[in-house]
C-alpha cells in the first residue's frame, strides 16, 4: 500500500500565514484612514508624538483620487485575507472539486495581489527615501507585510509550472509600476494648471459647490515650507484663528496656507455643529463677530489676512516666499 505523501508545513500553513499578515495590515491600514478621514494625528513614537508619520501621511502622496492611500490598502488586504481564507471554509472531503478549483483560482489572485502590493510598497520606500525623506514606521511595516505575503504566496504551494510564476508577476509588476508613475506623475507639480502672475504669485482658488460639514470646502492648495513655517511660528506665539466652515472667506484664508500648513494652525470652529449658524460658546465668549477673525496679541483682527501681513504682524523672522494671494 502506497503511503500518501505528506505536504511540507509550508504549504499546508502558508494561506493561514497570509490571511493572519493580511488582516493585521487591514488593521493598521484601518487604523490609519480613521485617523486621517477625522483630521486626527498618527501616534509614532514611544512618547505618543507622531514622529515623521505625520508628514509622510500628509504628503501629497498619502492621496490618490482625492481619498486617503490608506484606504486603498485597506481594501487590498481586506482581498488579500479573503483570498487566501476562502477556500478554507470548504471542506475538502465533501467538495473537493469545489474547494479544488477555488484554491487554483485565488493562489492566482494572490499572486497577482501581492505581487502588486510589493511593487507598489517598493515605490513608497523609494518616495520615503529619496523624495520625502523621513521615517514612517507605518509605511514600512506595511512594506514588509506585502513582501511576506508575496513570499509565502510563491513558496506556499507546489506550482506545477514555474514559468507561471515568472510571468504572471512580470505582467502585474510592470502594469502596477505603469499607473503608480501614471497616478503620482504631477505630484510634485500640483498646481501646474494655475499661473503664476507677474509678481510670481499664484491666485488661490474660489469655493465651488456646498460646504460638507464640519470641515468645508477640500483645501486644494498645497503647502511650501515657509508656509509650514509661518503656521507653525504662529502657532508658538499664541495666535488664534476663528472661523466657520460655512465660510467662504475663512476657506479663502486657509487656500493661502495651504492644507499641511493650515492643519498647524490654531484653529477654532464657531459654527456650531448642531445648528451651523449657531455660534459656539468657545467664540461667543471672545467675542467673535465676523469670519474670519484672527486673535493677535490678545487682539481681535477681522477679515482675510495675506500671510505676509501676518508674518508683519506677529514679528516673524523666517523666509517668506509665500506661493499664494487672493486674487
Amino acid at each position: 500500500m502506497r503511503r500518501k505523501r505528506s505536504l511540507p508545513w509550508i504549504h499546508r500553513w502558508s494561506r493561514p500565514l497570509i490571511g493572519a499578515i493580511a488582516i493585521a495590515g487591514a488593521i493598521l491600514t484601518a487604523y490609519l484612514t480613521v485617523t486621517k478621514l477625522a483630521g486626527g494625528e498618527v501616534t509614532c513614537s514611544l512618547d505618543g508624538g507622531g514622529g515623521g508619520c505625520n508628514s509622510v501621511l500628509d504628503s501629497p502622496y498619502a492621496e490618490v483620487f482625492g481619498l486617503p492611500l490608506s484606504l486603498f490598502g485597506l481594501l487590498g488586504y481586506l482581498s488579500m485575507a479573503v483570498f487566501a481564507l476562502s477556500p478554507l471554509l470548504f471542506n475538502p472531503e465533501q467538495k473537493r472539486d469545489l474547494r479544488k478549483q477555488l484554491d487554483n483560482i485565488t493562489w492566482l489572485l494572490l499572486l497577482a495581489g501581492s505581487t502588486a502590493m510589493m511593487v507598489f510598497s517598493g515605490y513608497l520606500m523609494y518616495v520615503l527615501a529619496f523624495e520625502i525623506k523621513s521615517l514612517c514606521y507605518y509605511c514600512i511595516g506595511s512594506a514588509l507585510f506585502a513582501l511576506s505575503m508575496f513570499i509565502l504566496t510563491v513558496i506556499g504551494r507546489d506550482w506545477e509550472d514555474i514559468g507561471q510564476i515568472f510571468f504572471t508577476g512580470a505582467i502585474v509588476a510592470v502594469l502596477t509600476l505603469v499607473g503608480t508613475l501614471g497616478v503620482y506623475a504631477n505630484v510634485n507639480n500640483p498646481v501646474a494648471s494655475q499661473v503664476a502672475d507677474a509678481d510670481g504669485l499664484i491666485p488661490i482658488e474660489q469655493p465651488e459647490g456646498s460646504p460638507t460639514p464640519p470641515k468645508g470646502w477640500e483645501i486644494t492648495s498645497v503647502s511650501g515650507d515657509d508656509e509650514v513655517a509661518l503656521a507653525e511660528h504662529l502657532t508658538k506665539v499664541g495666535v488664534k484663528k476663528y472661523g466657520a466652515f460655512w465660510c467662504p472667506h475663512c476657506f479663502e484664508q486657509k487656500q493661502l496656507f495651504g492644507k499641511k500648513a493650515f492643519d498647524k494652525v490654531d484653529y477654532i470652529e464657531c459654527a456650531d455643529a448642531k445648528n451651523p449658524r449657531q455660534q459656539t460658546p468657545a467664540c461667543a465668549q471672545a467675542g467673535i463677530r465676523s469670519y474670519p477673525t484672527w486673535e493677535i496679541d490678545g487682539k481681535l483682527e477681522p477679515g482675510i489676512k495675506e500671510l505676509d501681513e501676518l508674518a508683519k504682524a506677529t514679528n516673524y523672522q523666517g523666509s517668506a516666499e509665500f506661493k499664494y494671494k487672493l486674487r
